[in-house]
């Protein structure tokens, strides 16, 4: 009898020992893949330099939100489609911009119009004015006096010399510091109302300044080193007017301008902005694409993975997110060249959207998996497994935000044991925000964030005309791809789902 239990005590451990094996040389085909056959920083060339900026409903989204589709088929997944996920808005692009200053002097101005505004009908040429508000009473001051006015809205803030490198990678000690679980509430609830009262207070000011009829507004950039930070300055609902002509100047170009102005020299500047606007499909549109799952018991349940495809227009969308979608979709190809079997359906999910409030992830979740909180679930709520997202730059990957869901800790322990090598080691459980995973994570359902290098994502290129092909490391690249690939295929091939939070 003991020998019995000898022999199944050895055998249960050598089974063990021999899926690890098997799951070990899988891994090693993964990171040959990623590495010898990688074909990641050709997606991200195509998505940056060949297709360009991607705002969403644009021509550039469009382009390439099909090309993604194309190119998924052919590295062998099914079903690869564009989905809709609900209304969205008009497009709008930039067909022809130029802001130059005349005098005292000829200097072309590093500026980028503001999202959703409408062209200028032609150049313009004046003295700009300059106009401070800073509360409502500051608009008394300036009622019936700005009429066809070139108007340089505020100063142009200190100037921040740049002491400090523009990238870094994540130290023992930084990282040390997020494995730690947080002893303080967060503050994000107050940086949340914070956001709300200064876009409450940009919308009364635009629409002071097209009541008074200005013809064109210059901002100051808030980045520095000719990085211009530049967003929305309009409405994409197309019951409403676009808003003002509006640049956004490079601030040291600005800061220039704006002592011009206090030296009483004579400024003249030229101003000249053609944008269009697409309005005959409203709808917003995500890309989706699987690879079967081979187990008849597990095939009915999903492990997601995925990146928004949308960027703003200034740049090429490089960092934010050409290269997550360049990574994620590499990691499907990779799964895909390994020829699986995988026991549970593997999804890739490109999202549209995302820069205006997640807005594709939110509605595919809502369409797909419907809302606990309302009593509305549905059969796929029931199936889904994890989704996971990389969003953060451009920057390897060094661990992942638990999301406040201590269950996976082992999980995700035992995933990045065999990734020490890649420089995997950080788990924590500190939630993060700012992107797609939030809608999966709203639910009930695991949705998880990659934590990864900051490189020179905050300082340089998040938003900015900088945002290029430039600043996005090769090898960093590969490395996330081949860390999704393996967390995927692990989470593929589980015998359970991962643990999933209570829903407050």
């Amino acid at each position: 009898m003991r020998f019995r239990i000898a022999l199944v005590v050895l055998f249960c451990c050598s089974s063990v020992r021999a899926g690890d094996e098997d799951d070990l040389q899988t891994l090693s085909r993964i990171k040959e893949e990623a590495v010898q056959k990688s074909e990641v920083m050709q997606t991200l060339s195509h998505l940056t330099d060949v297709v360009g900026p991607r705002l969403t409903n644009s021509p550039g989204y469009r382009k390439a939100a099909e090309w993604a589709r194309v190119k998924l088929g052919e590295w062998g997944l099914e079903g690869s489609r564009l989905e809709p996920w609900g209304e969205f808005g008009r497009g709008w692009q930039v067909t022809r911009h130029s802001l130059e200053m005349t005098s005292p002097r000829y200097m072309k101005l590093t500026a980028y119009p503001k999202a959703w505004t409408k062209g200028t009908s032609g150049i313009i040429s004046g003295k700009p004015v300059l106009v401070e508000l800073r509360g409502e009473e500051d608009f008394k001051l300036w009622k019936g006096k700005l009429r066809g006015a070139i108007v340089m809205l505020g100063d142009p803030g200190d100037v921040d010399v740049g002491f400090e490198p523009n990238a870094t990678r994540y130290t023992v000690e930084q990282l040390e510091e997020l494995s730690r679980a947080p002893l303080k509430k967060p503050a994000g609830e107050k940086r949340r109302e914070e956001f709300r009262k200064r876009r409450a207070w940009r919308s009364k000011v635009r629409k002071f300044l097209a009541e008074q009829g200005v013809a064109a507004v210059l901002e100051s950039s808030r980045r520095r080193r000719g990085a211009v930070l530049v967003g929305s300055g309009g409405s994409r609902d197309p019951k409403e007017d676009l808003g003002l002509p509006c640049f956004v100047v490079a601030s040291e170009q600005y800061g220039m301008l704006y002592r011009i102005l206090e030296k009483e020299e004579p400024l003249e500047l030229r101003v000249e902005l053609e944008t269009e606007v697409f309005d005959s499909d409203l709808q917003g549109y995500n890309v989706l694409a699987e690879l079967p799952g081979s187990d008849s018991e597990l095939q009915e349940e999903v492990v997601m993975l995925g990146a928004h495809l949308d960027s703003w227009h200034a740049g090429t969308g490089a960092t934010d997110n050409a290269a997550g979608c360049a990574v994620v979709m590499e990691a499907v190809r990779i799964l895909s060249a390994l020829g699986g079997p995988f026991r549970r359906t593997v999804r890739i999910a490109l999202w549209s959207g995302e820069e205006q409030g997640l807005l594709g992830s939110k509605g595919y979740v809502n369409r797909h998996f419907g809302d606990p909180g309302e009593g509305e679930i549905t059969d796929e709520y029931s199936d889904f497994s994890a989704y996971f997202n990389l969003d953060n730059g451009a920057g390897r990957i060094r661990g992942i935000y638990l999301q406040g869901n201590d269950a996976v800790r082992p999980i995700f322990r035992d995933y990045m044991e065999p990734l020490e090598d890649l420089g995997v080691s950080t788990l924590s459980i500190r939630p993060t925000r700012g992107t797609d995973h939030l809608a999966f994570d709203a639910i009930g359902l695991p949705g998880f964030q990659f934590i990864q290098d900051p490189i020179n994502y905050s300082t340089v290129t998040h938003h900015t005309n900088l945002d290029a092909y430039e600043y996005v490391p090769e090898e960093d690249l590969r490395q996330a791809s081949a860390v999704i690939a393996w967390f995927v295929y692990r989470t593929a091939l589980r015998d359970a789902r991962l643990p999933r939070k209570k829903i407050n």
